[in-house]
């Protein structure tokens, strides 16, 4: 077994935060966490439930196709649901606790802009919008988070639009709305990221091999919260490689980096 790449190591760290206790759904454009969420369940996390776009209960897909709303993301599920009468009511009941979302900002309480970039009314550029990012932000007690492109225009002070909500405006902003959970990781190309128990502000986990925490932050536009020694990121073991390969033997995890 060949050396881990970067895209291994994201998707194997996105992965190492996902559990028995994870009931997650995918959305448009989910390579990464596609990934890790079938990485998890074939290895530390067999009770983990996955519905593949929203629709396909527990797949085994032989490959990720090109979208991951695509019906060859469903082969091998065990139940099929409609994305209109049953994921919605899942989603706000409960059931469905678990999303992964990437966004062309991100804030330091995990909020996401995927809608416009500068003023909603005469933006500079105008992304594809938050799909339901806004519902979903508000309904997943779990949510985690991922990019590619840690730099300061992802990880940004100010969103120029809130499109999906994360500990809102901290620490206790959720809870004053009435909103179960919150977001839980980020993991990005250089490093990875919880949220502190008490100002829900983002904190350094750790550090991929070969990145410093200056870098990071110097690559974040908000003070990151740093205590004590940061680590290096573990590595995937060559079982690790073995089955993302394995599970995805097109290398569509690659599409999300740009220098891959």
């Amino acid at each position: 077994m060949s050396e881990w790449t970067l895209d291994e190591l994201v998707v194997a760290a996105l992965a190492r935060g996902f559990d028995d206790d994870i009931r997650a759904f995918n959305g448009a454009a989910s390579f990464v966490p596609v990934a890790a969420l079938q990485l998890a369940r074939a290895t530390h996390a067999p009770g983990l439930t996955w519905v593949a776009s929203s629709i396909a209960v527990d797949p085994h897909p032989p490959a990720i196709p090109e979208s991951t709303l695509s019906d060859a993301l469903w082969s091998g599920a065990t139940m099929y649901q409609s994305s209109a009468f049953d994921f919605w009511p899942y989603a706000q009941n409960g059931r469905l606790n678990a999303f992964c979302f990437r966004g062309a900002q991100i804030d330091a309480y995990g909020n996401v802009n995927n809608t416009v970039i500068g003023s909603f009314d005469k933006p500079r550029i105008r992304l594809p919008g938050g799909g339901g990012m806004a519902d979903l932000g508000c309904l997943c007690e779990r949510v985690f988070l991922w990019s590619t492109t840690h730099d300061t225009r992802t990880f940004v002070d100010q969103l120029d639009f809130r499109s999906g909500i994360g500990w809102g405006d901290g620490p206790d902003h959720r809870a004053q709305l009435g909103l179960r959970g919150g977001p839980e990781l980020c993991v990005t190309n250089l490093a990875v990221m919880d949220f502190h128990p008490s100002s829900r502000r983002m904190r350094l986990r750790s550090v991929h091999p070969g990145v410093s925490v200056e870098a990071v932050q110097a690559a974040t536009g908000f003070e990151l919260l740093i205590e004590g020694e940061i680590p290096d990121t573990p590595t995937p073991s060559a079982e690790q490689v073995r089955l993302i390969r394995e599970l995805d033997p097109t290398d569509a995890r690659k599409r999300e980096f740009s220098s891959l």
